[in-house]
């Protein structure tokens, strides 16, 4: 890339990940003379985040130009790179994704991947990302554009839809592969993985020390583990004060990881996403309160970890640590954007469109989540061929949902949004169609002034 790269940060005045990110991109040398547009809706915000962003710059005495805008089109005029990282609605759209469902006996921890949570955070997303498309093809055609906002595959899914070259980020493979080296008491720069499958449902498929394949030793290390933590479950479900036994069942390493590890019993492979979240994927986990504490012995809830967060507190502590360490995360976002501008290769682990077959035995619209070779020609994800057969059927469980959610917002059918929601599988776990029906209707109702005017109850809609 000949000039300065522009990249643009739509929703940098969101929680502090936009600002980590801005670290990450400042501390490739040859990004230090980018032009950094960050863009959100709410200027006050934008203001926080945009002026952290030029003290740090300030600090380290950075080529760096740091641009702010509230104007959408402003921002994707002339951009090289666009990065998404923003949710629609906040954290009052957030609690209807949680609290209705609960009523209907489906308890997400999360709630944003799939479910009823993850499927109406996305539809209430649809209508700015149509809009970002239809300015970005106009502004700014031939941009990369880099997703970070869950839910992360049908969010992609939807942006390649629309004709926006993009791939999406997490950061759930980086992390479960550095937590197991440390499991097995190996330096993380000795290990090497092979890994695919879908976003918070990817598969590591090997795991190696040099040429040694530490598979099997990992099998039996977290066993026991998972052994210690079922037993300390046990005492929990029998003593009448929790508190020490949720602590003992808790606190050790790997006593938290009984969902991956039960799930890696009876299915060969270790999971990337934790515990916690994966349990809201599968119908096994969260069947009811006993046995939620049973895998799960410490309660874990993201909307209310949402509810009381200290945005400034956070953005405060992030920069005092990059004004002393200009280090990227191990984020993949700033990686990609230093391997196109300079050709240097990289490989990063994103979530791409299956449409050329990347995962052989996954649907051709399934958005996939494999390794991909980053370099001056763009993205260029690795095909895998087939996944172990057991752990494709336990993907399409959750492609099922991705894509119908992303059906519905392509064709505006709300039939879609119904089926998408019954073909959950914790949902199914829980609710009879009828069920699912009604609570659908209820969160159409809940999220309809934010929803595409074709899937928002007439009776509501703009």
């Amino acid at each position: 890339m000949a000039h300065s790269p522009k990249i643009t940060i739509i929703g940098a005045g969101g929680f502090v990940f936009p600002f980590r990110l801005i670290g990450d991109l400042l501390s490739f040398p040859a990004l230090q003379a980018a032009t950094l547009t960050l863009m959100d809706l709410d200027a006050g915000r934008l203001d926080r985040v945009a002026g952290a962003a030029r003290e740090l710059v300030d600090h380290h005495d950075l080529p760096t130009v740091v641009e702010q805008t509230t104007d959408r089109r402003a921002a994707l005029a002339g951009a090289d790179f666009v990065i998404i990282t923003f949710q629609v609605g906040g954290v009052e759209s957030y609690r209807h994704d949680v609290e209705i469902p609960r009523r209907y006996g489906v308890d997400q921890t999360v709630g944003d991947t799939v479910g009823p949570g993850g499927v109406f955070r996305f539809l209430r997303s649809v209508r700015a990302y149509q809009d970002i498309a239809a300015d970005a093809l106009e502004l700014c055609p031939g941009a990369q554009f880099i997703n970070y906002a869950n839910p992360m595959a049908m969010a992609t899914a939807y942006l390649n839809a629309l004709g926006l070259s993009t791939v999406g980020l997490c950061h759930s493979v980086q992390g479960t592969t550095r937590m197991l080296a440390r499991t097995l008491g190996l330096p993380y720069d000795e290990v090497s993985y092979r890994c695919a499958g879908i976003n918070h449902q990817a598969w590591i498929l090997e795991f190696r020390h040099g040429a040694e394949d530490v598979y099997p030793r990992l099998r039996e290390v977290m066993s026991t583990r998972h052994q210690r933590g079922r037993a300390a479950s046990d005492l929990l479900a029998d003593d009448g004060d929790h508190s020490d036994a949720a602590l003992a069942a808790s606190t050790y390493e790997g006593g938290n990881e009984q969902v991956r590890t039960t799930l890696m019993n009876h299915f060969g492979y270790f999971e990337t996403e934790s515990s916690h979240h994966a349990s809201e994927y599968v119908p096994w986990f969260r069947k009811d309160d006993a046995t939620t504490r049973e895998y799960i012995p410490e309660r874990w809830d993201y909307y209310e970890i949402c509810a009381a967060h200290d945005e400034q507190g956070d953005v405060d502590e992030q920069l005092e640590r990059l004004k002393a360490d200009l280090t990227p995360s191990v984020e993949y976002g700033a990686s990609i954007v230093n391997a196109v501008v300079t050709g240097v290769p990289a490989v990063v682990y994103g979530n791409v469109p299956n449409s050329g077959r990347v995962i052989t035995n996954l649907p051709h619209d399934a958005c996939v989540e494999v390794a991909c070779l980053v370099d001056a020609n763009g993205v260029q994800p690795t095909t895998l061929g087939d996944l172990p057969p057991q752990l494709a059927a336990i993907n399409r469980t959750n492609v099922n949902v991705q894509t119908l959610a992303v059906r519905a917002a392509l064709t505006g059918d709300v039939e879609h949004v119904h089926h998408a929601v019954a073909l959950d599988p914790l949902t199914s776990a829980h609710c009879t169609l009828e069920q699912v029906r009604a609570m659908t209707d209820e969160l159409l109702a809940a999220h309809a002034a934010l929803l595409p005017a074709a899937l928002a109850p007439a009776a509501t809609a703009r």
